[in-house]
């Protein structure tokens, strides 16, 4: 959890302005939801091994006997901080149904919580930013997603990460192809590829008591496959066994066919995403320069009808903004003009809001400053905080401007 300085919280900022104006752009609406919500629905198995990093809230009135008396933390709570935006989202649908269009698009930025082990890209606070489409059955749903992350990307000046797209079906069906029983299980170890690469993948399916033959089979495909590759329909077919979840390739094709021109998508065959709700199709964003996704998703068709009782389809995008505003690089020009008045303690404070009040009603961004003898570390703050100009503001006479320059 980290404290941001008035510059980072400026650059931030403007940033997530890009991101919503983006998104708006696309047609889809902002919402809220608390940051907390019940304890039973944050662990009731939508959100994987996220739920195990769940900060619990404690229960008011808990008493000694209480806590003596609990075999477990969770006994002690009854709500909990959000570790992502859409077990909550999926709660604020099932409530508010009534009022929402048929197909409702949602937009959630806001922060989450998670007991992380602090590390570079890995924070306990950070922000996310949810794009979801719900009540969409067909695979526009997933084009429209594609196509407005895609688009946000590019308008924030990211050019070079790439879509990586998957189906949860056609990875289900490579195990069914190769003979592997324990589908859930085995994910989990071909998710670990990127890190521990062929052999290890093979060595820790053998560990979990997968047959040799199954393991074999898939280990000569793994050897075989040159990963990632160009998402078209002939490419996709190419990728992929004769006969693996014919439905699924069909609809990843309609996908990749549809967004060829507006997004740099790729065929991930090996593409996981660790979330056990998903349903369908899956994306994550990969950068040369990082290790680590800037974002990812999929269809979760499953989840909202565990609050409202009926099934409704719903599949969602989420950037990760922590990871993503190291990357991008915008103006400093939101505030075209920024200015200080550097006022004797003295002075008539009258004369000194008086020239404020004729600024700020001109446009201008402005900061009062009392004088002291160091100049020059005045000078040096204001243009820390991005201030351009300056005048002292001096009894009876008209302002007069100059640059600021602490350097000169």
């Amino acid at each position: 959890m980290r404290d941001f300085l008035p510059a980072d919280k400026a650059r931030r900022e403007r940033v997530l302005s890009t991101i919503r104006s983006v998104y708006r752009l696309h047609g889809f609406d902002e919402i809220e939801t608390p940051v907390m919500e019940d304890s039973s629905r944050l662990s009731a198995g939508l959100g994987g091994d996220n739920e195990k990093l769940a900060f619990g809230v404690l229960r008011r009135g808990l008493t000694v006997d209480d806590i003596r008396s609990a075999t477990h933390g969770s006994e002690l709570c009854d709500m909990g901080l959000r570790y992502d935006l859409t077990v909550p989202l999926a709660r604020f649908y099932a409530t508010n149904r009534a009022e929402l269009a048929p197909v409702f698009r949602a937009i959630q930025i806001a922060p989450v919580w998670r007991a992380e082990r602090p590390q570079k890209g890995r924070y306990r606070q950070f922000v996310q930013c949810d794009i979801d489409i719900i009540g969409e059955a067909g695979v526009l749903a997933e084009i429209e997603l594609i196509t407005a992350t895609s688009s946000t990307l590019a308008e924030l000046g990211i050019t070079d990460a790439t879509i990586r797209i998957n189906d949860r079906r056609i990875l289900f069906g490579l195990l069914d192809h190769f003979g592997f029983n324990d589908h859930e299980s085995t994910l989990i170890t071909i998710d670990k590829l990127d890190k521990v690469g062929v052999d290890g993948v093979v060595a820790e399916l053998l560990e979990r008591g997968a047959s040799e033959q199954s393991v074999t089979s898939f280990a000569d495909y793994l050897n075989s496959s040159t990963g990632p590759t160009p998402a078209t329909r002939d490419g996709i077919f190419a990728a992929l066994p004769a006969g693996v979840a014919p439905e699924a390739v069909e609809s990843l094709a309609i996908i990749a066919d549809a967004v060829a021109d507006t997004a740099n998508v790729q065929f991930d065959p090996f593409l996981v995403r660790g979330m056990g709700y998903y349903t369908g199709a899956i994306f994550e964003v990969a950068h040369p320069a990082l290790g680590y996704s800037l974002g990812g998703g999929g269809r979760y068709d499953g989840m909202i009808g565990r609050f409202l009782g009926t099934e409704v389809p719903a599949v969602g995008f989420s950037l990760g903004f922590e990871r993503l505003v190291d990357l991008v690089t915008l103006d400093d020009d939101s505030e075209t003009d920024q200015a200080a008045l550097v006022y004797d303690p003295a002075a008539s404070l009258d004369e000194v809001l008086a020239h404020k009040r004729a600024l700020v009603a001109d446009g201008t961004r402005v900061r009062l400053v009392a004088k002291t003898k160091n100049i020059r570390a005045i000078l040096t703050q204001l243009e820390r905080d991005g201030y351009t100009r300056y005048a002292f503001v001096n009894p009876g006479e008209p302002l007069a401007w100059k640059t600021i320059d602490a350097a000169s």
